[in-house]
């Protein structure tokens, strides 16, 4: 029975739900090794069918790392009112871009999703209600990364929301709550781009391992404060001066770079791969935490 069931059906029964029953549900997710947390500069949804420096980059990176019991992932492009998690059983692949070639649209990633996960990331969640969304799925931030680590599709997917109203500070705080999912086989990934600015692309750079000035600028200041454990500066982005203006000029790209931090624990270290610049005014940059 998983955790969306049970919880819909509580009222008729708790009454009578005993401790074995309780310890029956929770089950799913036992203690295990610390898995570590990732941050992926996802770049082009065309990266999810082109074979290039990136995409090995996810591949090795999965290679590394013990493979996850079920996926968190927060991508940059799944912002609500208010935070959800989405709690079906099969997501739907999103297909949320267009101007693409029909090849990327015929791309399905039939990774089951988990109610219980869902559900045990809604409970140990205070900051604020957490809906259980049914609509959703898994948007080109999650399948187009998640495909070249986990090409079977046989880790269940799930997704939690940005909530576009709340800033930074509460992002990193609520990303906290999720700590604990790291000890039981829980793979945080958070899903965006240190560095985007769609307005500014040098489009006939796409492909070309190339940043403005600015671009440059901004990507290694944070990478300073990622690697000094300096979160303050980092969620303090919009305090940081023109590069940084211009390389956040929306915050949703940028968010799921503190959701990776925020479950970071002060003895573990930040790894940093495809760490390089395309088309003048995105990073791929990404990182591995533990």
């Amino acid at each position: 029975m998983n955790f969306l069931r049970s919880w819909a059906i509580l009222p008729a029964w708790g009454e009578v739900m005993t401790l074995k029953d309780l310890n029956k549900i929770t089950s799913e997710f036992n203690n295990t090794v610390k898995m570590p947390a990732l941050f992926l500069g996802h770049g082009s949804p065309m990266n999810a069918i082109e074979e290039n420096e990136f995409v090995e980059g996810f591949r090795k990176i999965a290679a590394e790392i013990p493979k996850p019991s079920a996926i968190l992932c927060v991508s940059a492009h799944w912002e609500t009112r208010g935070t959800f998690v989405t709690a079906m059983e099969n997501p739907p692949t999103i297909h949320d871009f267009g101007g693409f070639p029909r090849e990327l649209f015929a791309v399905e990633y039939p990774a089951m999703g988990s109610p219980d996960l869902a559900y045990e990331a809604k409970s140990i969640i205070t900051k604020t209600e957490v809906g259980l969304d049914d609509k959703w799925g898994l948007d080109h931030g999650a399948w187009s990364v998640i495909r070249h680590m986990y090409p079977e599709a046989d880790i269940p997917v799930i997704q939690l929301s940005l909530d576009y109203y709340q800033n930074a500070q509460y992002h990193y705080e609520l990303a906290r709550e999720l700590r604990s999912l790291r000890e039981k086989g829980v793979l945080i990934i958070g899903s965006g781009n240190m560095v985007h600015n769609l307005r500014m692309v040098a489009w006939q750079q796409l492909n070309d391992t190339f940043g403005f000035d600015w671009a440059i600028e901004a990507n290694e200041k944070m990478k300073h404060f990622i690697l000094n454990d300096d979160h303050k500066s980092l969620i303090d982005y919009d305090k940081q001066g023109k590069a940084f203006d211009l390389a956040i000029p929306t915050p949703e790209h940028y968010m799921p770079l503190l959701y990776a931090l925020a479950v970071k624990d002060q003895r573990e270290q930040a790894t940093l791969f495809n760490d390089k610049a395309v088309g003048g005014s995105l990073t791929m940059t990404s990182l591995k935490i533990g």
